[in-house]
């Protein structure tokens, strides 16, 4: 790779340098970088480990002038006071008179949530709760009256929880979006099944999915002594339990790219949840997903995986010319990582353009480019 531009020769050389010493650094790592190890639970979760979300509608009182005063807002508050006792004046008809509440500008009709955890909660927990206006100019300062909370599935009106509590607002946040911290009392236990069949799934994290990586997780998971004789005690099993067809029958099979199915080891019948702790514990050399490159353009931030190449091309971009993969040669070229004339690290790239002092905008304009001409051998991401 050679870029010239019309810089100081100085700082021509500390791009040199720091690229250089980026390829060293590959050179370096070599099998030190790649041969760490990950557990199977840090790219794979259990089927049926899912969150749930509760939401409701509720009222937020307190407010100081800053509610909504609507139609929806007034009838909910209609209804609320007659559970509590004192009922709104009805017309001849049964109507409620709603002109009664129209000056009540403290209060806002809000959308409340509360998320279950994907391990499960138990009957009397405690959860926080966001609450969101749905019209009001700001809840700050407000109240969240009691709330019952609905299951997750539209249509179900069965209360799983109540939810109520002095609003906080993020500081970072608009002032019509709040929390309440352990807001919601929860009514229901939530007990996410995990076993089906005497079998687990495992679902593989969508950054992750591939046939590879599901093949390499099912190899794993069938060699005969991965999980010991089945006891506390013992954590690999001798000879003989491996020459045993029970030691040695397959107990875990991809379906696909994402799910691995594991039938729960027979010396395990009375121990499921050593046997899944085993399983997600087991180590696993860090798989080789797809060569990606993201792009955040609100943030600026660009992620480039080890693995992104740049084809052999010259690229020309304000007062930069950057050709890559060219042979070795002399003039007013700088020269960077001839080991392939063929191709280039986008690291590399990326690196010396940066040390060039070249603005995040102008990089991702050059790696949008690259991809169009079909010379970024890599996925494209833009966020």
């Amino acid at each position: 790779m050679r870029i010239i531009d019309r810089m100081h020769s100085a700082q021509k050389r500390e791009a040199v340098v720091a690229c250089l010493a980026l390829v060293i650094g590959w050179t370096a790592c070599g099998d030190i970088c790649f041969g760490q190890y990950l557990r199977i639970r840090d790219i794979c979760r259990v089927k049926g480990q899912e969150e749930n979300t509760l939401h409701g509608l509720g009222l937020v009182v307190g407010l100081k002038g800053t509610g909504d005063g609507e139609v929806p807002t007034t009838r909910a508050l209609a209804t609320m006071m007659g559970m509590m006792g004192n009922p709104v004046s009805q017309a001849s008809g049964g109507a409620l008179m709603l002109d009664e509440l129209k000056n009540a500008k403290n209060v806002a009709l809000v959308f409340v949530t509360a998320t279950v955890p994907s391990e499960g909660a138990r009957q009397g927990e405690m959860l926080d709760v966001v609450v969101n206006a749905i019209s009001a100019k700001s809840i700050e300062g407000g109240y969240l009256m009691m709330t019952p909370l609905l299951g997750p599935r539209p249509g179900n009106t069965h209360i799983y929880g109540y939810a109520q509590g002095p609003v906080a607002l993020d500081s970072t946040g608009p002032p019509t979006s709040a929390k309440v911290h352990d807001g919601c009392r929860l009514e229901e236990n939530f007990h996410n099944p995990f076993l089906k069949d005497n079998m687990i799934t495992l679902v593989l994290d969508k950054n992750h999915a591939s046939f590879q990586t599901a093949f390499e997780i099912e190899d794993l998971l069938n060699t005969p002594s991965r999980f010991g004789t089945g006891g506390s005690q013992a954590v690999v099993l001798d000879e003989n339990a491996i020459r045993s067809d029970t030691a040695s029958a397959p107990i875990a099979k991809a379906i696909d790219q994402v799910n691995i199915e594991v039938q729960i080891d027979p010396r395990y019948r009375d121990n499921h949840v050593e046997f899944i702790a085993l399983v997600l514990d087991t180590q696993i050399i860090p798989p080789k997903h797809d060569a990606r490159v993201v792009i955040d353009e609100r943030n600026g931030s660009i992620v480039i995986g080890d693995n992104v190449m740049v084809g052999r091309v010259a690229v020309a971009h304000r007062n930069l010319s950057i050709e890559t993969g060219g042979e070795p040669t002399t003039g007013p070229f700088i020269e960077i990582d001839q080991s392939d004339s063929s191709t280039t690290r986008l690291k590399a790239l990326v690196s010396a353009l940066n040390a060039l002092k070249v603005s995040p905008d102008d990089i991702m304009d050059i790696i949008k480019s690259l991809e169009r001409s079909g010379d970024l051998y890599g996925r494209l991401i833009v966020q």
